[in-house]
C-alpha cells in the first residue's frame, strides 16, 4: 500500500547548479532540490563534465526568472 501512496506523493524537483570561480570557470557541479548556499553558484540546465575548468556556454545557464515545471503556487483569494 505504501508503494501506491508513493506514486501520488510530491517529490522535490532536483535542479543542476555549477560553481563558478572569480574568473568565470566552472569548478564543481551540484544536483539538489534547494539552491546551494554560497557565492558563485548558478543554475544550469544540465551538467557536463567537459565544462569543468572551462567557461560555461551561455546556453547552459537557466534564466533566474524561468518557472520550473515542479514549482507549484497556491491560489489565494
Amino acid at each position: 500500500m505504501d508503494f501506491l501512496w508513493s506514486l501520488f506523493s510530491l517529490r522535490p524537483q532536483h535542479r543542476h547548479y555549477a560553481l563558478l570561480d572569480k574568473s568565470g570557470l566552472c569548478q564543481a557541479f551540484r544536483h539538489c532540490a534547494t539552491p546551494p548556499i554560497g557565492f558563485g553558484w548558478v543554475e544550469i540546465n544540465e551538467a557536463r563534465l567537459t565544462w569543468l575548468h572551462q567557461p560555461l556556454p551561455a546556453s547552459a545557464r537557466v534564466s533566474p526568472h524561468a518557472a520550473h515545471p515542479g514549482d507549484r503556487h497556491l491560489l489565494t483569494n
